[in-house]
């Protein structure tokens, strides 16, 4: 988790100003600026706690033509066929469309394709079901503006086409009655960030013309977990959507979501943003994943409580297991980057293994890009020869163009700068981490980095500050949960947590103290000790429990008081390419080399604490050695691993050989590598 720390610049005479104008709470006024709002309507409309729907969905291309189209399917009753996607943006976005549908008196029906058996989006061989199903309009949500053959076979059947989607458009469009995507290049819209179901959203108001306050009050709290879910900036019209939504979830007014909350353990709370993103999606998605987005779909639009409740307790089961499967394969690459150093320091993570489920393994490189900072991907061989691969990358690095780089070895590849998937034939996965790590090593790759809004006086911490940063809810991409720095805390108390899975923390400046909560820092991992100096990088939630509020303070990252960032980033980094065997400069050699006494000090460390794990930069300090130094600390400690002084667990965990031999450190394959570049 070691990251550069980036705090925000701001004006601080124009926060004030603001504050004033629109009778804000200044620190809410100073996240605002922070978040590049200055516009005085663009400021109203994102604290105004009932903001207005601004995109007028006719403005949409091609919308008019499809409320025509669908109107007179209507009208006659034509069979029209809703077909959606397996994730929870694609399922909230069929309900949406066919709950709306029905309630026009429409004869309809869905269809979401399996993720297993027919992959993503409108193909040929469902087209020709649909066919035999009698269905005459096919109505896509969140997907269908790449179909070109399906669309042709539609039309040879003598079916017709529109299209609703929200993925970027190709150079031609399919054959279609309307093609309704903001990213069409003749779209005006200054707004273009729409979820699939946001826009399924807008053509529903379409459809009721002048006044869409019914559809807004019907159908908002799918609109908003699509919305969520699919990871969309929550600026603008999703902002909208979301806080819109939000009430309608917490009124319970939908049986199939109320049953969710219900089965997931969070009953009458209120629910967030964040909380819907973590309770709500990963259960809809899971639904998809595991078995079959139907059940999620059929939860949706289920009125009845106890048929709601079997089928919610049968997602929150897959859910279940997917967490499972999910743990079973992050320790299977964690195993594997133990066994295999090449794969572990390369700039990108690229793992592989036999039989991965594709429905997770999207996941798993999300964890390892977090825990590693850096660029993962993760791909599951199968039976057939191929593998299909799943990555997602850090700020700053777009894996798209990583992995576009290679492209000739691929079946198909898609994604964006942050997340991308692909296959490939099995014989090419060699070749292909390697090139995509050449490419790598040509770029110059970014720090993995933290940001702070604001730094905070401890002193200052108190429930304004919470109303502060209420008034700026919904969190989400691109209006991210604040994150403020502690700096100079210092460590009075530490106390382990649900078995020691997590850490609580009391740290103090001058005379004000804090309880610090740090999730998913285990007591195993956690190396700072009572005294240490550090700043913390924290959320602030609510915290209330029988009628009384509190400050929940969150720790999101942790750093010793005052450290150099990019020296250590730059010693980390060093050490990779000591652990690659890549040729190194006599200056990076002379930095990278432990001596014996050097060594001496990191084992005497070591085992005073009894094990350590890769936080090298605090057994560095902890040895008294500068900041520069923690690439040789690094090193020291992977030649006294290969000589037998220090044990490596299958956890990670570096232990003293009790029973060691005596042994030459300068035996060591690292220590004779790195002085090999020593004149």
């Amino acid at each position: 988790m070691r990251k550069k720390w980036i705090t925000a610049s701001y004006d601080k005479d124009a926060a004030a100003e603001i504050a004033e104008r629109h009778s804000l709470n200044p620190v809410a006024a100073l996240l605002a600026v922070i978040r590049g709002l200055k516009d005085e309507e663009e400021i109203e409309d994102f604290f105004d706690p009932n903001p207005f729907f601004t995109l007028d969905p006719f403005s949409l291309p091609d919308m008019d033509k499809a409320v025509e189209r669908i109107n007179r399917a209507i009208d006659s009753f034509e069979c029209i066929a809703v077909f959606g996607d397996f994730d929870a943006d694609g399922v909230t976005s069929t309900a949406l469309l066919y709950t709306y549908f029905e309630s026009k008196g429409a004869n309809a029906l869905w269809y979401i394709p399996d993720r297993h058996t027919e992959g993503y989006g409108l193909t040929v061989e469902a087209v020709e079901k649909l066919y035999d199903m009698g269905v005459k309009l096919i109505v896509t949500v969140d997907n269908g503006v790449s179909a070109h053959d399906a669309a042709d076979r539609a039309y040879e059947l003598g079916m017709e086409l529109v299209i609703t989607d929200h993925h970027k458009v190709p150079d031609t469009l399919p054959r279609a009655e309307a093609v309704v995507d903001l990213h069409r290049p003749d779209c005006d819209c200054d707004f273009k960030e729409l979820s699939g179901v946001g826009v399924a959203f807008k053509l529903a108001c379409a459809m009721e013309l002048e006044d869409d306050s019914l559809i807004v009050e019907d159908f908002s709290d799918l609109a908003a977990i699509g919305t969520i879910s699919d990871v969309v900036e929550l600026k603008g019209e999703n902002r909208a959507i979301v806080k819109a939504g939000l009430r309608s979830i917490n009124n319970r007014s939908r049986t199939g979501i109320s049953e969710l909350l219900e089965i997931a353990g969070v009953g009458q709370k209120y629910m967030d943003a964040v909380s819907v993103a973590f309770t709500v999606s990963p259960r809809i998605n899971a639904a998809g994943r595991m078995g079959s987005a139907n059940r999620a779909l059929e939860l949706l639009l289920c009125d009845d409580p106890d048929s709601a409740n079997v089928l919610a307790q049968e997602i929150n089961e897959a859910n279940q297991k997917r967490q499972s499967i999910e743990a079973d394969i992050l320790s299977q690459v964690e195993q594997q980057l133990a066994d295999n150093p090449k794969i572990r320091y390369s700039p990108i993570i690229v793992a592989d293994g036999k039989g991965w489920h594709t429905g997770v393994i999207g996941i798993v490189a999300a964890r390892i890009a977090e825990k590693y900072s850096k660029p993962c991907i993760i791909i599951s061989r199968n039976d057939g020869g191929t593998a299909r691969g799943s990555g997602r990358s850090i700020e700053g690095f777009s894996l798209y163009n990583a992995i576009k780089n290679s492209e000739y070895l691929l079946n198909h590849f898609g994604g964006h700068t942050l997340a991308a998937g692909f296959e490939l034939n099995e014989e090419d996965i060699e070749t292909f981490r390697r090139e995509i790590n050449e490419y790598a090593f040509k770029e110059d790759m970014p720090y993995p980095v933290q940001n702070i809004d604001l730094r905070l006086n401890p002193q200052h911490i108190s429930l304004d500050i919470l109303e502060a940063i209420s008034s700026l809810e919904p969190f989400g991409a691109g209006n991210p949960q604040p994150v403020f720095g502690l700096y100079g805390m210092t460590i009075e108390d530490i106390k382990p947590l649900s078995n020691g899975k997590h850490m609580k923390l009391t740290v103090k400046k001058g005379d004000a103290r804090i309880f610090a909560l740090c999730f998913g820092m285990s007591e195993n991992t956690f190396f700072y000790s009572v005294g240490d100096v550090v700043d913390l990088a924290v959320n602030l939630e609510r915290n209330e429990y029988m009628g009384n509020v509190r400050i929940a303070v969150h720790v999101r990252n942790i750093r010793p008081s005052g450290s150099d960032d990019v020296e250590v980033l730059d010693g980390l980094r060093l050490f990779d390419r000591v652990m690659l065997g890549i040729e190194l400069t006599p200056e990076q050699a002379s930095i990278a080399l432990p001596d014996r006494d050097f060594c001496a000090a990191v084992y005497k460390q070591i085992k005073m604490k009894g094990s350590w794990s890769s936080d090298y930069e605090l057994l560095c300090l902890r040895c008294g050695f500068e900041p520069e130094r923690v690439c040789a600390v690094a090193c020291a400690v992977e030649v006294m691993v290969q000589t037998g002084v220090l044990n490596r667990s299958p956890l990670g965990n570096i232990v003293v050989n009790e029973n060691s031999p005596k042994v030459n450190l300068e035996d060591a394959p690292l220590m004779k590598h790195i002085r090999s570049f020593i004149s």
